[in-house]
């Protein structure tokens, strides 16, 4: 049989197993010891259970502070019902024992002879089964039972009784460590520690366990006690955890009784580190350090002889040496904190609260700004609490309804905290009925109203409260509900929702960089300025000094709709990185969010698919009202674009569903989207024109309708193809009017590739090669391969085959990269109708038929113009496939392509037209042979 698992306790375990094997046939004795909360007394329980399944009598016994005066107290615990035994005893031994164990009265008997008695009783039992005698907490063992016990254990030799006991650390008991054989017990590993967490806590939020694992220090008793104190929010990591965690009953009886133990004075300048943050907790003066020696000395902390800070031997003795406080000991030590030099204002602020018993405004003042200051650093949890705090040491009214209400809307904004919004407002309204007509009130009201889908009334009281408010207002204020405002008017997208906002901001006229920018770029980027591009660009390239997770956030909503969002990847990566307790867990899943469709268009699909699954995980802890809808509108463009119509479909379905506010324009512009991307994947291009056409009209671009520049080139080519080639031809005239080539070299590259798909064909592909040629239309891989998949049909159609091979070779490429099969799938097709299908180039390296055609001939020296003429193609089209081939082959130079390649190659497709080919412009050989490619041939 073996122990009971123990995690972490695998070698401590089969050395118990060994012993009690052992014990069982010839005797012996085992000492296992540990710091307090170790799990000795665990592994104790587990060697009893193993030996009584084994079929020994076990006999237990623990030790008690409370009787350690009281004789021969733990010898009754092991004998006092065992009267059969004694009656196999002599007169003499049974008449000791009887008296010793209090069964009867009588003169008291020397203790050798009870010692006797107790090892002749053990023998007596050990005739017909194996004896395990088992004492946990040695050190509370009385005296007399202690003297007994071990002059019991050491003669067991050949008795077939085991002695097993437990004792603490560094605390002597009647046993020394070297008579006998020891089991030094040693904290867990993490890994074992967040094992042991998750075996009994499951249910555990990762930080959470973080958090606890490193507060143990590989304690299991703590590991165990700990997640009983906590909230169930706190266990899920929706609530902050205390500074110092509380301690479970049995922590507090083994830390708070060794503190209580202390001198008063000891325990003063204990309490001043426990409070002020135990390694950095100063040491008040020299003659405090002979103070603390007492706590040194018990063990309970260190001090460095250096820098004479304390630093607590194990973190629950901060929390242990708090509770052990009285209220009036705890105020003295805050204030005495408060008062030293050099003290941080922040942790001041904290000191002087706790310090004191009534309400007072100066500290009500200055922990208001400690709450700002926090929330400039991103922690919006802390700020949200310190504010509340400066409520309560408010003590007029007015001042506490305000800082409850901008409590409510700095926690508005994390979207997370709908219902703490609103009981933080309620509570508001108790204090002063007033308060309804404060700026900070109306917004926070707007988040509430607007995840209950209201999105009518949280603009009325938006504009209202905008429209009062005092001119002496904060900026700060001001510019949070500006911005408020603008999110309320995209998600309602109604034409007077966005009027409404325009008023708001001409009224006031100083709103800030990044608001102003977010009224075109947001609002309207169709026709944002060059002055409000110019001025992003410029917050663009200092963001990367930006440490507030939400200014990276609004910087980046602005940059998205103008295709800025590349030049903010590195700050919303690391935002991204973050998460609830450090950063504002909303700000963590924006920035996700954000990265998760700038991965998409910028064709890093598999990147972006890695961030949803982020997003949902993040989702499954913290499910926030008015963004758990958008991770599925990324996950519904991946699933059309990579044409798993299931999927996208159960994914648009989900977006609605959760949608918040429900019903709303800014839904079903999402939808329209992914749907429509995954209807022209699949050819439906009738359907597809239909869920674009109800983003963006064929022919204009409305006002206040950002969504429209994100499908021009879905809706031109779905009428194009849907046989509605006026409506094609006038939405491209409308983007022209509209100048959106200027925005970005995504919209000129769509642009370009609009005007080539309506194009006539005799200037089509003067049309597409500009398109191709568009300055960083790189960046835009699936949508440069669908305009030169597009090509190559054209190509193909004029019956120019070798030049659409090289197109449609090209899209079918970046295709299968980034996974668009569906566009894969029609460009192998029309591969397929020239004649050509994919195969292998001659050397190592998988070029197309294509390349290797090209490589062939530039091995034989000839210039790009000449081969040019011998493929039908541009010597420009030559050069761009030598920027490729060049690096398969790993090669630099052209000179290269000679050793690179076969030595007598020969290709009849490097000079005979494709099937159809023909015309005056398009002359062909006369040679029915192939011709040769040997070097010595021009």
């Amino acid at each position: 049989m073996s122990t009971p698992r123990l995690v972490g306790r695998d070698q401590a375990s089969a050395r118990i197993q060994a012993f009690i094997a052992h014990a069982a046939v010839d005797g012996g004795a085992l000492l296992v010891v540990g710091d307090p909360g170790i799990g000795k007394s665990a592994l104790i329980d587990a060697a009893s259970s193993l030996a009584s399944s084994a079929g020994a009598l076990v006999l237990r016994a623990d030790g008690f502070e409370s009787e350690r005066a009281v004789s021969h107290a733990v010898l009754n615990q092991l004998l006092a019902a065992d009267t059969k035994g004694l009656e196999l005893l002599s007169a003499l031994h049974s008449s000791a024992l009887t008296v010793a164990l209090g069964i009867e009265s009588g003169p008291t008997p020397d203790r050798l002879v009870v010692a006797n008695a107790v090892l002749a009783l053990l023998r007596q039992h050990a005739r017909t089964q194996p004896v395990l005698v088992v004492v946990d907490d040695l050190p509370w063992v009385d005296r007399a039972s202690a003297f007994v016990l071990g002059f019991v254990a050491r003669r067991l030799g050949g008795t077939r009784i085991g002695f097993l006991a437990g004792q603490r650390t560094g605390e002597e008991g009647f046993l020394v460590r070297g008579e006998m054989a020891t089991i030094d017990l040693w904290p867990l590993d993490d890994d074992e520690a967040a094992a042991l967490l998750l075996s009994r806590f499951p249910a555990l939020a990762d930080d959470v366990v973080s958090r606890l694992v490193a507060e143990s220090q590989g304690v299991p008793l703590a590991l165990l006690e700990l997640p009983l104190e906590l909230t169930a929010g706190q266990r899920a990591s929706v609530e902050a955890l205390p500074v110092l965690l509380p301690l479970g009953r049995r922590l507090h009886t083994v830390f708070v009784s060794r503190v209580r133990s202390l001198p008063d004075a000891s325990r003063a300048v204990v309490l001043m580190a426990a409070l002020g943050g135990g390694e950095v907790a100063p040491v008040v003066s020299h003659a405090a350090i002979d103070q603390v020696a007492p706590a040194e000395d018990a063990g309970l902390l260190r001090v460095d002889p250096v820098t004479r800070r304390l630093t607590f031997t194990h973190p629950l003795i901060r929390s242990a040496v708090v509770e052990a406080a009285t209220g009036s000991e705890r105020r003295a030590a805050h204030q005495h904190l408060a008062d030293l030099p050099g003290t941080h204002p922040d942790a001041r602020a904290r000191y002087l609260a706790a310090a004191l018993v009534e309400p007072n405004e100066e500290v009500a003042l200055l922990v208001e700004a400690a709450a700002y200051r926090v929330l400039e650093r991103g922690d919006v949890v802390a700020a949200v609490a310190g504010l509340v705090q400066a409520s309560d040491l408010s003590p007029d009214r007015t001042a506490k309804a305000r800082r409850l209400t901008e409590a409510a809307y700095v926690g508005a904004d994390t979207a997370g905290a709908i219902d703490d919004v609103s009981v933080l407002l309620e509570r508001a309204r108790r204090v002063d009925p007033d308060v309804n007509d404060s700026l900070s009130a109306a917004v926070a009201a707007a988040y509430v109203l607007l995840s209950e889908g209201d999105v009518d009334t949280a603009h009325r009281l938006l504009t209202g409260a905008i429209a009062s408010a005092d001119h002496h207002v904060g900026q700060h204020l001001l510019d949070e509900a500006h911005y408020t405002l603008l999110m309320v008017s995209f998600f309602g997208t109604l034409p007077r929702h966005w009027r409404g906002l325009r008023k708001a901001l001409d009224r006031w006229g100083n709103a800030s960089p990044i608001l102003a920018i977010s009224a075109g770029t947001v609002a309207d980027p169709a026709r944002s300025t060059p002055e409000q591009r110019e001025q992003l660009d410029s917050l663009l390239a200092s963001l990367v000094l930006v440490t507030d997770p939400h200014e990276v956030s609004r910087v980046a909503v602005a940059a998205i709709w103008v295709d800025r969002l590349d030049g903010c990847r590195g700050p919303l990566t690391r935002v991204a990185r973050g998460g609830a307790g450090t950063l504002d867990g909303v700000a963590v899943v924006r920035a996700q969010l954000m990265l998760a469709i700038g991965d998409f268009m910028a064709g890093r699909w598999d990147e972006s698919a890695a961030m949803t699954r982020r997003v949902h995980a993040h989702f499954e802890k913290e499910p926030f009202p008015l963004l758990g809808w958008m991770a599925w509108h990324a996950d519904a463009l991946l699933a059309a674009g990579r044409g798993n119509d299931k999927e996208c479909a159960e994914a648009c379905a989900r977006m609605r569903q959760l949608s918040v506010p429900p019903g709303t324009g800014v839904v079903d512009r999402f939808v329209a989207q992914a749907a429509g991307l995954c209807a022209s994947g699949r050819g439906d291009f009738e359907h597809a024109f239909h869920l674009f056409a109800s983003i963006s009209p064929p022919g204009a671009f409305a006002p206040n309708e950002p969504f429209a520049l994100w499908v021009p080139l879905d809706l031109v080519e779905a009428a194009e193809r849907s046989g509605r080639h006026d409506e094609a031809v006038r939405h491209v005239q409308a983007a022209r009017t509209a100048g959106l080539a200027d925005i970005s070299s995504r919209l000129a590259l769509l642009c370009a590739g609009s005007e080539a798909i309506v194009a006539a064909d005799e200037t089509a592909t003067q049309a597409f090669e500009r398109a191709l040629s568009t300055p960083g239309c790189e960046g835009w891989p699936f949508d440069r391969a669908r305009i030169e998949l597009a090509f190559g049909e054209h190509l193909r159609r004029r019956r120019h085959t070798t030049e659409a091979r090289l197109h449609l070779q090209s899209a079918l490429d970046v295709f299968e990269r980034i996974g668009a099969a569906p566009w894969g799938h029609r460009a192998r097709s029309e591969l397929r109708a020239t004649g050509q299908t994919r195969q292998s180039s001659t050397s190592s390296a998988d070029l197309t038929s294509q390349e290797h055609e090209i490589a062939m001939l530039g091995a034989t020296g000839l210039t790009n113009r000449q081969i040019g003429e011998r493929l039908f193609i541009s010597s420009r089209t030559v050069s761009a496939h030598l920027y490729r081939i060049f690096p398969k082959l790993g090669i630099t130079t052209r000179a290269g392509l000679r050793d690179a390649l076969p030595k007598s190659p020969t290709s009849s497709a490097a000079i005979a037209p494709g099937p159809g080919e023909s015309g005056p412009s398009r002359p062909r050989t006369t040679s029915a042979h192939p011709v040769s490619l040997d070097p010595r041939r021009p």
